[in-house]
């Protein structure tokens, strides 16, 4: 999911895979009151139910392995040899997932300048 909007009891998620891909989702806050009841007063705390993540740029992760990883190419790379770089940090195939713009099934374009290459 990617975060779209935060409000103060409410955040819009755009879904990025799975059945409901490309959907808007909304996740409200909770309420969670501890079970145990040592404490002479109830407790009961408000909080979105999501966990944190981070999501480094490509040129960051250069040199690093990583067990899973997701690609969003909706917007375009825009240096040579980008798409190998980020490719290339899973450990597995099969862990990959990238994201194209609904246009593209199934194809990218990676950018090669011959130049780099021939000197």
């Amino acid at each position: 999911m990617m975060v779209v909007r935060c409000a103060p009891r409410i955040i819009e998620v755009l879904i990025l895979t799975g059945g409901h891909f490309d959907k808007f989702a909304f996740i409200p806050r909770i309420s969670l009151t501890p079970s145990s009841s040592y404490l002479p007063f109830r407790m009961t705390r408000r909080q979105f139910p999501v966990r944190l993540a981070y999501a480094p740029t490509i040129n960051k992760s250069q040199g690093q392995s990583v067990k899973f990883i997701g690609v969003d190419l909706r917007t375009p790379l825009f240096s040579h040899g980008q798409l190998y770089v980020a490719l290339s940090r899973c450990t597995s195939f099969d862990r990959v997932n990238v994201l194209l713009p609904n246009n593209e099934l199934d194809s990218t374009t990676n950018i090669v300048y011959p130049e780099v290459l021939l000197s």
